[in-house]
């Protein structure tokens, strides 16, 4: 291993005056003091072992000679250098600052120190006395080396050179002539061997996954793909599609006030009626009418068609219903009002037969339904006309028998015939009263004409009488004229607001007649179903991806499942 060489730094510190032009190395031959020095700065070099820390300080005073000639001459300077053993280890302090080791490895490089007898003066000295030692402080068996027996020195240690140009050993370290190289292996090569061995293992391990999730993928994800799309392309029986659309109406007429009842949206008053004939059409009801007028089970029955599309020969309810949830489909989409239906057979003419069918199906069960609202509020109105009509001939009844029971169709006429008799019999009675007045107030009254007056007066009191008594029994009793006229009065207003109830009843049959004409409901085909001249099923290409998607769903949501629970477990 070779280094770069490094060039000598040198620090000058300035000192105190000049000495006389003369500078004074402490520790220097005596001899050494006064020499001249040819350079205006010369480097002075201490031993190495000066101070106990590993950094010296040299004072020397630098004398710069005086030149010949004339002119004037500068003053001398002085200051203080330092020598190339402390530059280089504040260099190499530097390096080791920029290594970026982390507290242990320094805490753990000054025990190494410690053990080495060393005196190092930080945790980064530490590095840079044993590396200049020869000693790796990091190396795994540093610690477990250092126990050695007495008089050897450790594994790792080598001595250090006494060529001054150098400030440290750099690794691979030398041997000692006089040892026998080791048989064990270098423990960087050993560590290399190791780092490759575990990188051949974990490359084998994961081509060796590889091939077992490629293996596992072709098994449960390509493998089912292929027999879906070999069914889709080559088994399956074509089917052939019908479509067509209708929608269901109504009739608004012009009821809403302003005449805006025409205008409002149909839709909106026929969605329920389309959500039910939409429920109609899917349903087995649905499914057994149209076997029993088509032969839907027969169809699907036949031998031409794939065995996971075809029936059985002799199919139950259940098995046929799910083959026509399968191939007949319907949707409503409410903001249109439109309804749109897909019937799929194996021929084109059986599709659309199918279809036609279905439509008249949904026809039928629309006019039933509008029917059925009709009657209803029909129904409701004839029961209060018959209701209001009953009540009315009772009363009437009730009117005739008053009448038949008091033997007069007027009683109020009899009481005023009666009263009409008796002022007529009483004005008479005045008469004849003063008619007997004048007869007596004569001398000598005509006596058969007083008689006679006399006798009027008696017929006409007793016929007065009479009227007066007959006046009181029609005025009094429980079977009075009076009473009577009272009675007849009340049942003739019972006849009045039965008469009124009638005329409301007719009005409402009436209006719920108009409401029963805006109650019917109409089916109206958009789009006639029309034989189709394509397979519209199967759909291969999009069937065998779509295949493929659920395959690997489902293969990925176990395989992670199964990796859950395997961290689980081992946890």
């Amino acid at each position: 291993m070779t280094t770069k060489p490094k060039a000598r730094k040198f620090r000058i510190k300035r000192g105190g005056p000049a000495l006389g032009g003369q500078s004074a190395l402490p520790g220097a031959p005596e001899g050494e003091a006064g020499a001249p020095m040819p350079d205006a700065f010369d480097t002075v070099r201490a031993p190495d072992a000066a101070a106990p820390s590993g950094r010296e300080a040299l004072r020397a005073r630098i004398d710069r000679p005086e030149p010949a000639g004339d002119g004037p001459q500068p003053a001398a300077r002085t200051g203080d250098v330092a020598s190339a053993t402390q530059v280089a280890g504040e260099t190499d302090i530097d390096a080791i600052k920029r290594e970026g080791l982390t507290g242990r490895q320094l805490r753990m490089a000054r025990r190494v120190a410690q053990k080495h007898g060393l005196a190092p003066t930080s945790d980064l000295d530490a590095v840079r006395l044993l590396r200049q030692k020869g000693i790796d402080p990091f190396q795994r068996g540093t610690m477990l080396e250092l126990v050695v027996p007495e008089g050897e020195e450790p594994k790792g240690k080598v001595p250090a050179k006494a060529d001054a140009g150098r400030s440290r050993v750099q690794l691979p370290q030398t041997i000692k002539p006089e040892q026998v190289p080791a048989t064990d292996v270098n423990p960087a090569q050993r560590r290399a061997q190791e780092i490759a061995d575990i990188q051949r293992d974990i490359g084998r391990r994961r081509r060796k996954r590889s091939a077992l999730l490629l293996v596992r993928l072709a098994f449960f994800v390509l493998l089912p793909t292929t027999l879906a799309g070999y069914y889709f392309y080559s088994v399956a029986t074509p089917m052939y599609a019908t479509h067509s659309a209708f929608s269901i109406i109504t009739n608004e007429g012009s009821s809403a006030p302003g005449g805006f009842g025409g205008l409002l949206p149909s839709q909106f008053a026929t969605s329920q009626d389309a959500i039910i004939v939409q429920d109609f059409l899917t349903s087995r009801d649905a499914m057994l009418r149209l076997n029993a007028d088509m032969g839907f089970k027969d169809h699907f029955s036949q031998e031409r068609i794939d065995p996971i599309q075809r029936l059985d020969p002799e199919p139950t309810n259940e098995e046929a219903y799910k083959i026509y949830k399968k191939n007949v489909k319907l949707g409503y989409d409410p903001t249109e009002g439109v309804m749109r239906m897909e019937v799929a057979a194996a021929d084109p003419a059986t599709s659309a037969a199918f279809s036609k069918q279905l439509i008249g199906y949904a026809e039928e069960r629309v006019n039933s339904l509008s029917q059925q609202k009709r009657e209803d509020g029909m129904r409701d109105a004839r029961e209060s006309l018959e209701r209001a009509q009953a009540e009315r001939r009772e009363t009437q009844e009730a009117l005739v028998r008053l009448q038949i029971e008091g033997q007069t169709l007027d009683p109020e006429g009899v009481i005023g015939a009666l009263r009409g008799q008796i002022t007529e019999i009483e004005g008479l009675m005045i008469e004849k009263e003063i008619e007997l007045a004048s007869l007596l107030n004569n001398a000598r009254p005509n006596t058969s004409r007083v008689s006679a007056v006399r006798g009027d007066l008696e017929v006409l009191q007793q016929q007065l009488d009479k009227l007066n008594a007959r006046m009181i029994d029609v005025s009094q009793g429980e079977n009075s004229l009076a009473e009577l006229a009272v009675r007849l009065q009340m049942a003739q207003a019972d006849l009045a607001g039965r008469d009124m109830n009638v005329q409301s009843a007719l009005t409402g049959l009436e209006a719920a007649r108009a409401e029963a004409n805006k109650q019917v409901r109409y089916l109206v085909v958009g789009v006639q179903p029309v034989e189709p001249d394509e397979a519209a099923y199967p759909r291969a290409f999009e069937n065998t991806i779509l295949a493929f998607l659920i395959f690997g769903g489902i293969y990925l949501m176990v395989s992670l499942t199964a990796s859950i629970l395997r961290e689980q477990v081992s946890s």
